[in-house]
């Protein structure tokens, strides 16, 4: 048996093999982040057969200020709920357990965009984008109420019927924001050294918990990597991560910071393969990496390697929904 074919538990979701189609985005959804016909033929189309030990949803937001970008999906009220529903339906319908992404873009959006000026938690100009504007740092008061956000939509996402919730931190987003000392230049709890810049995740995590109970997976995806000068360290992440297993994350997917999710002139499979295989021998819990995965045995080599315990494939599955099929048979 191939590494690739392997079963893998997560918590308490058990993954026929290691490969999982990661979160991209579609711009699929309507206007308003309601689920739409063509949103549900692509996830069809993409777990058709049931060759993936998992979906992970593309980024969905928790609050309306929270919005990344026009025609992102929506967790953000009870009114979604039974279009998420259809969604987690027509995966489980292909034999695909579906994890929910959870995400708030902070300043990694427009005025344009949510219709009032973009928050972050320092009034910093977020360097993951070109042109983003200038966010108004978040007060205490602000923070709490993202953080129920995050739980009410995890919420929501346990009422539609999905296998769990993952937290985005990575790729620039809010939650990146305040791990990034780049963009988080807080004096407060919040700020500082790397124990006060995950303040929020813990309470976010906490929260969730608090809505989903003991045995649902909640995992976390973290931006490992800034890539910058002056960005995030590896000793940092490695703390991170680990803190994150010990409030409670099932799973950590590894990727990019500020530099998003990609590394500049880095084209080689599982470019943040450096960095999960950091995280993964610092923890006890199972990682994810994805980045440039084009072959079956890219994925098998990053395993074998142990560069990670699940390997996620994006691109190669967004232009060929054949790819898992084609890999699962390859590697019998």
């Amino acid at each position: 048996m191939s590494c690739l074919t392997m079963p893998i538990t997560v918590g308490t979701l058990h993954l026929k093999n290691r490969l999982v189609m990661p979160a991209m985005a579609t711009f699929k959804a309507e206007t308003d982040g309601r689920v739409t016909p063509s949103l549900l033929q692509y996830y069809d189309e993409k777990t058709r057969g049931g060759y993936l030990g998992m979906v992970i949803t593309e980024h969905c937001f928790v609050s309306a200020d929270g919005k990344a970008s026009p025609n992102q999906l929506s967790a953000a009220d009870d009114t979604v709920v039974c279009d998420l529903r259809r969604l987690c339906d027509i995966i489980h319908r292909n034999s695909t357990p579906v994890i929910l992404q959870l995400n708030h873009a902070g300043s990694a959006t427009t005025q344009s965009a949510i219709g009032t000026q973009p928050v972050g938690p320092s009034a910093v100009i977020n360097p993951s984008k070109r042109e983003l504007e200038m966010p108004r740092e978040l007060t205490r008061e602000e923070i709490q109420k993202i953080v129920q956000d995050f739980a009410a939509a995890a919420a929501r996402g346990k009422q539609a019927g999905f296998d769990g919730v993952e937290i985005h931190s990575c790729h620039g987003y809010l939650l990146n924001q305040f791990l990034s000392p780049l963009t988080n230049k807080r004096i407060d709890e919040y700020g500082g050294k790397i124990e006060g810049r995950v303040r929020i995740h813990l309470e976010v995590i906490q929260a969730v918990r608090n809505v989903v109970g003991v045995d649902y997976p909640i995992f976390l995806r973290l931006g490992a990597t800034d890539f910058m000068e002056g960005g995030l360290s590896l000793e940092d992440s490695i703390t991170a991560a680990c803190i994150f297993e010990r409030a409670g994350i099932n799973m950590l997917d590894i990727s990019g910071g500020m530099c998003r999710y990609t590394l500049p002139s880095v084209d080689s499979p599982g470019y943040f393969s450096e960095w999960s295989q950091a995280v993964k021998k610092a923890v006890s819990i199972p990682v994810m990496v994805a980045g440039g995965v084009k072959h079956a045995c890219d994925a098998e080599m990053l395993l074998q390697r142990d560069c990670a315990d699940i390997i996620g494939v994006g691109r190669a599955i967004l232009q060929d929904s054949g790819w898992a099929l084609k890999a699962m048979t390859s590697v019998l």
